[in-house]
């Protein structure tokens, strides 16, 4: 893996936050508050449940401070996994991260984006796919300029996307409150289980910092401050923005709505509003997709390394700090699931069904792995420790193997399709390099 000094680390602590919660806060906070709202029967559970979801991505996020100040590398997970379990691991990683994780979830972010640019211009019949096309080639190129040239849009179309949320706080604020409704019942446990899936996934992406721990500016440690603080960002966001939708619909009416931001902004606004929410998603998908194709590409670079005729995609740009050619293969990829999706498109819930899997595997072998190293290397120097260990550790791989579990028990036979996907990478193990630049 790509290692730096510290003169050569490019990347700002405020850049890697912007980063973080640029790819995080996206289209899912606009998606998901109806569909927890439906499964629970009033203001507090649903506050009750974000809150959970936010310490439970706050112990998740203390295990990776540990593991990436302790391994810096700009292979983030894939390096982690290399180090634990070897090489195939690794590679299955990165093969499922280039063909089904990364990709499809860019392509995803994509259609979002080219959903709601199509309400302000319209492009002819293949609008969306047309304006998703343009997104990823886009951001794409700013990428492939350098990391300090896309940090910096970054923190620009994070600043966007917060504000925008800000502003549907504020149209919630002031539209007349929902007449407040009764409790519908007690809560049951698979009710909470389900909300909290959507949760999860909701703030999901904030682990996309351990690609950028090699690159941080400061001593090792500052990437525990970075996630926290990003945490603490996105929790805040994400409860204001529940409150505010449940004080001016109502939780029934939060449950049956489709567009709960867009329903608020009408009230609030009037027509005027549809403007403005289709600016405020928008911005939030692109931030989104802005992020996840920084990262995407430096797992790709790191797969590059282990896999023999793949060393194009391992080139590194020192001059750029870019991993050139994994950016294009990935943007390339990705653009061709936006041509299919043009084609035979199932929208939010078919890419969950397609990538979940196989994301909350891979996280849970992470959580492991911290685990693995402190039996392996107990003696070991680490610049950060994760606080109350083994609990701490313990709560996070407990709520991937439940995540995991919902998502196959949810997706039935869409999980074949991911497991697949996952497991055509045995085809890379002939190929893999004899050389271990990893030592244990």
């Amino acid at each position: 893996m790509i290692r730096l000094n510290a003169s050569a680390k490019p990347l700002a602590g405020i850049d890697a936050v912007a980063i973080v919660v640029g790819i995080v806060v996206g289209a899912g906070i606009f998606r998901t508050p109806p569909l927890v709202a439906a499964n629970l029967p009033g203001e507090p559970a649903i506050l009750g449940v974000w809150i959970a979801g936010a310490l439970l991505s706050l112990a998740g996020a203390l295990c990776y401070a540990e593991l990436a100040s302790t391994f810096p590398a700009t292979g983030g997970e894939y390096s982690l996994l290399r180090r634990a379990y070897g090489k195939r691991i690794a590679v299955l990683y990165g093969w499922s991260r280039l063909l089904v994780i990364q990709t499809g979830s860019l392509a995803l972010l994509a259609y979002v984006y080219g959903d709601y640019a199509t309400r302000l211009l319209a492009l002819g019949p293949n609008s969306a796919a047309l304006h998703a096309a343009i997104a990823i080639s886009a951001i794409t190129a700013i990428h492939w300029t350098g990391l300090r040239m896309g940090a910096r849009a970054q923190r620009w179309l994070t600043a966007l996307e917060i504000a925008g949320l800000g502003l549907l706080v504020l149209a919630a604020l002031w539209a007349e409150p929902a007449a407040t409704a009764p409790a519908a019942g007690p809560l049951e446990s698979s009710s909470i289980g389900l909300a909290l899936v959507f949760v999860l996934l909701t703030y999901g992406g904030w682990n996309e910092a351990a690609y950028l721990s090699a690159e941080l500016e400061g001593p090792p440690a500052r990437i525990a401050r970075v996630l926290v603080s990003s945490i603490a960002v996105i929790a805040g966001a994400y409860l204001l923005v529940n409150y505010a939708l449940i004080r001016a619909l109502g939780t029934n009416g939060l449950a049956a709505s489709d567009a709960p931001a867009a329903d608020v902004l009408q009230a609030a606004w009037g027509p005027g509003g549809a403007l403005l929410i289709s600016l405020m998603v928008a911005a939030a998908a692109l931030a989104s997709a802005h992020g996840t194709i920084l990262t995407g590409a430096r797992s790709a670079h790191a797969l590059g390394q282990d896999v023999r005729g793949m060393g194009w995609l391992a080139r590194w740009d020192a001059e750029r700090h870019s991993p050139s050619n994994a950016l294009l293969l990935q943007g390339g990829i990705a653009l061709l699931l936006v041509a299919a999706g043009a084609m035979a498109r199932d929208g939010f819930q078919l890419a969950v069904e397609y990538t979940a899997p196989a994301f909350w595997f891979f996280f849970l072998a992470v959580g492991v792995s911290l685990f693995v190293f402190r039996a392996r290397q107990p003696h070991m120097v680490r610049p950060f420790t994760v606080p109350l260990y083994p609990l701490v550790p313990a709560i996070f791989c407990a709520s991937c193997t439940y995540l995991l579990y919902s998502s196959l028990a949810y997706t039935g036979i869409g999980a074949l399709f991911s497991a697949g996907l996952m497991l055509s990478g045995v085809l890379l193990f002939p190929f893999l390099r004899a050389d271990d630049r990893d030592a244990r």
